[in-house]
């Protein structure tokens, strides 16, 4: 029987670490049945932290924090703010339309770079951004009455957030050669500490302690934290960059499907081409990063 060689099992790995990220948007919905998203945001995140610690001490890595100020920032944007955001925005909104919507992060990005990073935007990525508006206006509907117009708000500024935080940390790692799980461990852990201190102050009924709670719990903390990081790392270093970052197109895919068959979602006809541009043009965006590295490394 012929041994699958490295590339081979990263491209595996990407399949699974999709369907762990992208299975969770429908997990993240489902237990708000039973619990607080607040409480669930503040409860995950700390398990989470927990995972990717033992993690660093499996892989004999230094659990000593670098950058604490960046660091703490990053944490109360990317882990406290985000992680509440894309929850509470899953309360009214559906699975699918939510990941679609966070996962615009790309776009966003984009122009953050160019102001803040000195970098270039391409034009195949100019034109993704303007695909990607046009899906989000067909995903939003501005002229029609939307009983989920505060989640779609949500969904979007977690998008943001996500790209602010994205910049701050491309940032700390040119200035200060930070370890990426070390950075990620650490922000996770101290956005969870904020978060623990706003689920206290917020009044909200204690969890019902179902099956179901504590698997979501375990799911958030073991697979989509704990494994899903491990598979990231063994992706990156088995995988360019821009192949490596076909998650960002898989992910909302598999949410968007997952929340159709497991919770009945189904978009409406102008929501259906809304997600299939903003998919469309993250495609562009992953094809356009891959060929610029491709490039670069060949003027080498």
């Amino acid at each position: 029987m012929p041994t699958l060689s490295k590339t081979h099992l990263a491209i595996i790995a990407l399949f699974f670490l999709s369907l762990i990220w992208g299975y969770n948007w429908v997990v993240m919905k489902e237990v708000m049945r039973y619990v607080d998203p607040f409480d669930f945001s503040a409860l995950r995140t700390l398990f989470g932290a927990i995972a990717l610690f033992i993690v660093i001490i499996l892989r004999r890595r230094s659990l000593r924090i670098r950058a604490f100020g960046p660091t703490l920032l990053l944490g109360l944007l990317q882990t406290a703010l985000f992680t509440a955001m894309i929850q509470w925005a899953l309360v009214q909104g559906g699975a699918g339309k939510t990941a679609v919507l966070v996962y615009t992060m790309p776009f966003w990005l984009l122009p953050l770079s160019l102001f803040f990073l000195k970098e270039t935007v391409t034009r195949m990525q100019w034109i993704a951004i303007t695909v990607a508006m046009g899906g989000l206006l067909l995903i939003i509907e501005p002229w029609r009455t939307q009983p989920d117009a505060f989640s779609t708000f949500l969904g979007l500024s977690a998008a943001l957030i996500w790209a602010i935080s994205a910049v701050v940390a491309k940032k700390m790692r040119i200035g200060e050669g930070v370890d990426l799980l070390s950075l990620t461990a650490w922000q996770m852990l101290l956005g969870a500490i904020a978060l623990c201190i706003l689920a206290g102050i917020l009044p909200s009924e204690p969890p019902q302690l179902t099956p179901y709670f504590y698997g979501a719990l375990a799911y958030n903390a073991i697979l989509a934290t704990g494994l899903a990081w491990l598979l990231w790392l063994f992706i990156l270093g088995h995988l360019p960059a821009g192949l490596a970052g076909l998650s960002t197109l898989l992910v909302p895919a598999v949410g968007v499907l997952s929340g159709w068959i497991e919770l009945g979602e189904r978009p409406s006809g102008a929501e259906g081409l809304g997600m299939l541009c903003t998919v469309t043009a993250l495609g562009l965006i992953s094809y356009s990063s891959y060929k610029a590295r491709t490039n670069r490394r060949d003027a080498k």
